[in-house]
């Protein structure tokens, strides 16, 4: 016996007529089940995601609701992938004007879940193939009139953190000279960043956003790309929100994709591109700047949209910022931020503990 599915509720009773209706007639086109809709997944975001079952076949659909969601930006870019040769969903319906798409199915196996579950020897070559289609993307993606990765956006994303994790979440205030060390450390994070070659940018290319597909993998959750660094998503493959790894294997997988990178001419003439040290003090910089955000952003969640369960990663990311932190002379005053949130941190080695 099958288990019974989960319900899915609907806040607005008139969203689920409309979303019923427009579904049915695609359900004959494409030969599903219209009850079989099921949740599939649910983000970060308003966005829901739920799977169709026919005789041969699955599909996704996607409920986004305006106005806090904009489909057309998925559509765009679920392009730009496919021009670039990577393997993403296809939008096979749409209707722009409610937030409703009827997707390729990529399974149901995340990289997260694969990587948490299975042998070194297979995270290595996940990783090793999420490497490989992350150049493909930075090479063949197309930038053009992608939004820019520009000062104002990498401000607006890291003063998330001291508005929702230093004041909301721990109820602090900074004083003046604290103020003034995170304007120090923020413009110099800036700084490394807008000193970067560009190319396309996933900004969300990590386990959670992959699937373990054929070919592999496949890419989701792309809808907010933009033209930006070119480390910032390796820096988001490696420190991930949901597992970590240790720094020798890390470094293993930066050289990888720096070699290939390198090769196909990413860098330009740029210094990272010649000294791999460079590149990495480039993309812990970078990361660092995207695990601040994180950190704003996984309180944003708890307090306004009520997802409090983000917040248990947060120690993830105080240990990031740690880390990096303490081996920098540019950046050891955040840890004179931190420590008030996080704790004692002592430097031991490479690392904090």
């Amino acid at each position: 016996m099958s288990a019974p599915r989960t319900p899915i509720h609907w806040p607005d009773p008139a969203r689920e007529a409309a979303f019923q209706d427009w579904l049915r007639p695609l359900c004959t086109v494409h030969g599903l089940d219209v009850a079989s809709l099921a949740p599939a997944s649910a983000d970060a975001s308003f966005r829901r995601y739920f799977r169709l079952s026919g005789a041969t076949r699955s599909l996704i659909v996607m409920d986004a609701p305006p106005p806090q969601e904009d489909v057309r930006p998925f559509i765009e870019v679920a392009q730009r992938l496919h021009g670039a040769g990577l393997h993403a969903p296809r939008v096979l319906a749409a209707d722009i004007a409610q937030g409703f798409l009827l997707l390729d199915d990529l399974g149901c196996e995340p990289y997260l879940q694969a990587l948490q579950t299975g042998t070194p020897a297979r995270a290595d070559a996940l990783m090793r193939d999420a490497i490989g289609a992350l150049v493909q993307w930075q090479a063949r993606g197309r930038s053009d009139a992608l939004a820019p990765y520009d000062e104002s956006l990498l401000r607006r994303e890291m003063d998330l953190f001291p508005q929702w994790c230093v004041g909301r979440e721990h109820g602090l205030t900074w004083t003046a000279q604290q103020q003034a060390t995170w304007e120090q450390v923020s413009a110099t994070l800036v700084a490394s960043a807008l000193a970067q070659p560009t190319v396309a940018v996933h900004r969300d290319w990590m386990p959670r956003n992959l699937m373990v597909t054929e070919p592999n993998p496949g890419v989701l959750d792309f809808q907010d790309a933009v033209c930006g660094p070119v480390t910032y998503d390796i820096a988001s493959l490696l420190r991930d929100a949901f597992i970590s790894w240790d720094e020798e294997r890390e470094i293993d997988w930066a050289a990888r994709w720096w070699q290939q990178a390198r090769s196909s001419g990413l860098f330009g003439d740029h210094p990272m591109g010649a000294d791999f040290g460079e590149c990495w003090r480039a993309l812990e910089w970078m990361g660092m700047q995207r695990h601040l955000k994180v950190l704003g952003i996984f309180c944003r969640l708890k307090h306004r949209d009520g997802k409090p369960h983000y917040s248990s990663d947060l120690p993830r990311f105080f240990g990031y910022v740690a880390r990096v932190a303490v081996r920098y002379r540019e950046l050891k005053p955040l840890i004179g931020l931190i420590e008030p949130m996080a704790g004692p941190l002592t430097a031991t080695g490479y690392t904090l503990r």
